[in-house]
């Protein structure tokens, strides 16, 4: 079982910090020494693309160093301004890493643009081929040994550093077929070959950026996690149905959640506080999400005439396309009323106006009761 931190939030253990920081020194002692042996070559054959190559391997240092930089401040222990820990500063790190990427694209285009204009014709030899030809391996070796480790340690930037690596070792492949075509044919497709290289390179940090941020401002839980959180919650006999669930992240495995139970309306309090507490440790124990609030709706379990109210509710909620469920249906019989919610998707333009004809159809129905149905959003599987 994962460590914890303070307040029972889990925390990435030292295990998972020193394989992303060993993994990271691996790619920038590579990325360096290739960055080194391609600009050497670059300059000697007058090639802008080996050149471009070059930089592009030490932004992959550069990334690399900022990962390093971003585990270690991830890694810090929670205090009185950030409770929940600093895990979310390895989503800061991403996206600058991203924005380093994207940088040296722009450069990258605007200097093949420039010998596009003035274009030089490169000189290469049987050694500079080779340098190239070993520098593919060795990105292809790097990217999958990167990428396969994040994958692993569930790290994001490590993950996005592999895919780099891959990519790269097509861009310096294409690069080593541009030479062998000018030293067959004669014609130098150096400089048009840095400027799509340097597209690549744009379009990989537009992606990493888009998708760092997309985790920044807050996605939808894995449909994965969603499933095996409310199994677990679920699998009590007393829980008939876990709705509302959210999940928030705070960094890669810094889980905390909520979610609402249906449980019938005579459990006891004493029980219902057995059955919070014993939900909250096995969600934990099998998901290490950790469960800070369960809210309860209560189920009318015996009146066979408030069943039939529900099973009116359902029929009319689900005759509107995009109501996906219904829960938390409760009737209040001394008060005269009922209450529900239903989950409508985002793609009715009018969801609000899909509540107010269920309520209109359910006081038509009843008459004698006052109908409140509660808008949800459809934030998790």
């Amino acid at each position: 079982m994962e460590e914890v931190k303070q307040g029972g939030v889990p925390q990435k253990g030292r295990r998972r910090d020193q394989i992303i920081i060993s993994t990271s020194i691996t790619g920038i002692i590579a990325n360096v020494f290739l960055a080194g042996f391609k600009a050497f070559v670059g300059a000697a054959s007058h090639s802008i693309a080996i050149v471009m190559d070059a930089v592009n391997n030490l932004s992959d240092a550069l990334s690399s160093l900022i990962t390093i930089i971003g585990t270690k401040l991830a890694g810090r222990a929670p205090d009185k301004k950030h409770p929940l820990g600093h895990g979310r500063t390895e989503y800061l790190s991403a996206a600058i890493i991203s924005i380093i990427v994207l940088y040296a694209g722009v450069t990258a285009f605007v200097e093949s643009v420039k010998k596009i204009i003035t274009p030089e014709t490169p000189e290469y030899s049987a050694l500079s081929l080779i340098i190239i030809a070993v520098a593919v391996v060795v990105k292809i070796l790097l990217g999958l040994y990167v990428k396969k480790t994040g994958e692993k340690v569930d790290s994001d930037a490590l993950v996005a550093s592999g895919s780099d690596a891959l990519f790269d070792s097509i861009i310096s492949g294409s690069t080593l077929v541009a030479a062998l075509i000018f030293l067959i044919t004669g014609k130098s497709l150096e400089s048009w070959l840095g400027a799509v290289i340097a597209l690549f390179i744009i379009k990989s940090g537009i992606e990493m950026l888009r998708e760092t941020l997309s985790s920044i401002i807050g996605e939808r839980i894995p449909a994965e996690l969603a499933m095996s959180v409310k199994d677990t919650i679920n699998s009590f006999e007393e829980v008939h149905g876990s709705y509302d669930l959210i999940i928030h992240n705070y960094g890669p495995e810094t889980l905390v959640g909520s979610v609402h139970i249906e449980v019938p309306d005579s459990i006891t309090a004493h029980r219902l506080d057995e059955l919070q507490r014993a939900i909250t440790r096995k969600v934990l124990e099998n998901t290490g999400v950790v469960m800070t609030g369960i809210s309860v709706y209560a189920m009318n379990m015996q009146d066979e005439k408030i069943k039939k109210m529900e099973a009116f509710a359902r029929k009319t909620t689900f005759t509107h396309k995009h109501a996906l469920q219904l829960h938390g249906f409760y009737v209040d019989e001394p008060e005269k009323r009922v209450t529900f919610d239903v989950v409508v998707g985002y793609e009715e333009k009018d969801r609000q106006g899909v509540i107010d004809q269920i309520r209109s159809e359910m006081e038509k129905q009843y008459p004698d009761y006052k109908t409140y149905v509660t808008l949800d959003y459809d934030i998790s599987d």
